[in-house]
């Protein structure tokens, strides 16, 4: 692959809410403009300190300072204990400059970590509320908001102030391989304030959930399926802002092109009308004979189209963005942008491999409309961003290397994978997890330097 062909898989295919910025990207290509596939956006990651434990968890371009808190085991307030697992998260304005994040937790069997607020008592996933006061860069505190659910992977936040935890797993209750008390893999609504109802929204289907993105002009909630071959779906509810009513789910399909791939074969740029085919079930079993997939088999039959690990998903200006963590040639992953308002699906970025781009996961929207990207693939994991001039970038870099004798878990977790990255209201503040061990970093810098 020579260096334009390299680049050309390696930028946007388009922009977000510039005019034109690829046309305008090639033109600077072609006269000799410099634009490395993995520029330097902020300068280059140097060793940083945390200054809580004052240990270098972090590399990070000068100017950029961190925090870590609500480590595995740290206590949480009334008495319980942080679960570990930390997956998907989002931030949440609270009174002055206070901020709210709720955050995921990925854990499966095993007693519920705050019994008082468990959907099943032999459960170990949930979430957590945190508390950070912006203005100080201060933690505040924590607490339980929802226990006793099953692989709390990542979810996203409503335009009515909550917080939507998806349940990646299909386990059933009183099985010989399980002790659950109820079935799984359903989604939760998580209140920012107050106890959650722990009912599932068994009408948004039953599945293998990733993550959730709420397009606030019509409240449809669309959402994403983390499997090697997984549906994009849509659900479509009775009353706006009130999803325990119920409505209607729906997987998306290709105009035309039924049951099409679209793993292999992409080009960066390529654009698809969609269509969207009815789930009848959303609550059917996933042990009929003949039947394993149980949502997503309903949406096949109908020529509902197929992804590479569906996993990120978040709204931005008018938009849905989507990560297919294991699409693309290189199977090293794809961000798609889906226009509710179009019926289209665009292919803006396809990873040529590892060294641009390993598999990105959780995502979110930066305040000036370019991307931020979680990874999670081989290797020591990254944080990128992806700009309105096409260019991907790493802002952070996992240096996680903890030696006995701190009060934290040791060993060498530069490979554990980054989640649940969400910015401020403000902007001001960038939080993310390291799933393992286990903790959350609020980040701030100069990000008027760059473009996020």
């Amino acid at each position: 692959m020579n260096r334009r062909t390299f680049l050309r898989h390696s930028v946007l295919a388009g922009g977000f809410a510039l005019a034109n910025p690829l046309e305008a990207f090639w033109r600077r290509i072609e006269a000799g403009g410099h634009a490395a596939p993995q520029a330097q956006e902020y300068g280059p990651l140097v060793p940083t300190k945390d200054e809580i434990t004052g240990l270098p968890l972090l590399e990070l371009p000068e100017g950029f300072r961190y925090l870590s808190y609500g480590w595995t085991g740290d206590p949480l307030d009334g008495g319980r204990f942080t679960p570990g697992a930390h997956d998907g998260m989002a931030a949440f304005k609270g009174s002055g400059d206070r901020v709210f994040l709720i955050r995921n937790h990925e854990e499966s069997a095993g007693p519920a970590f705050d019994p008082d607020l468990a959907y099943d008592e032999l459960a170990a996933g949930g979430t957590t509320t945190l508390e950070f006061d912006g203005a100080r860069g201060q933690w505040i505190g924590g607490r339980t908001s929802l226990a006793g659910t099953v692989r709390n992977c990542a979810g996203g936040p409503t335009p009515w102030g909550s917080w939507l935890t998806c349940e990646e797993t299909l386990v059933e209750s009183g099985t010989p391989k399980t002790a659950y008390t109820k079935k799984h893999g359903y989604i939760f609504e998580v209140p920012l304030t107050g106890k959650p109802t722990r009912e599932p929204l068994v009408a948004m289907g039953r599945f293998i959930h990733e993550a959730v993105a709420v397009d606030p002009a019509t409240g449809i909630v669309y959402e994403t399926e983390d499997s090697g071959s997984a549906g994009l779906y849509r659900f479509i509810p009775k009353e706006r802002g009130n999803l325990a009513r119920g409505g209607r789910l729906e997987m998306l399909a290709i105009a035309g092109q039924p049951q099409y791939d679209t793993r292999p074969g992409q080009t960066p740029g390529a654009e698809f009308q969609i269509t969207w085919v009815p789930i009848d079930e959303p609550d059917r079993a996933h042990d009929k004979p003949g039947d394993s997939r149980g949502v997503q088999s309903q949406g096949l039959v109908r020529g509902a189209a197929i992804f590479g690990r569906l996993e990120g998903a978040w709204h931005g200006g008018g938009k849905i963005f989507i990560t297919a963590t294991s699409g693309g040639a290189a199977k090293m992953g794809q961000v798609w942008e889906l226009d509710p308002a179009r019926s289209r699906l665009r292919l803006v970025f396809e990873s040529p491999g590892a060294p641009v781009l390993a598999m990105p996961d959780n995502i979110c929207v930066s305040p000036r409309g370019s991307l931020m990207l979680c990874e999670d693939g081989p290797g020591t994991s990254h944080l990128h961003g992806l700009s309105l001039q096409g260019q991907i970038f790493p802002l952070v870099r996992n240096s996680m290397v903890i030696e006995p004798g701190q009060k934290m878990r040791a060993g060498d977790f530069r490979e554990s994978e980054f989640a649940g990255v969400t910015f401020s209201p403000d902007g001001k503040w960038l939080f993310f997890n390291v799933q393992s061990p286990g903790v959350t970093f609020a980040v701030t810098g100069p990000w008027t330097k760059g473009s996020l």
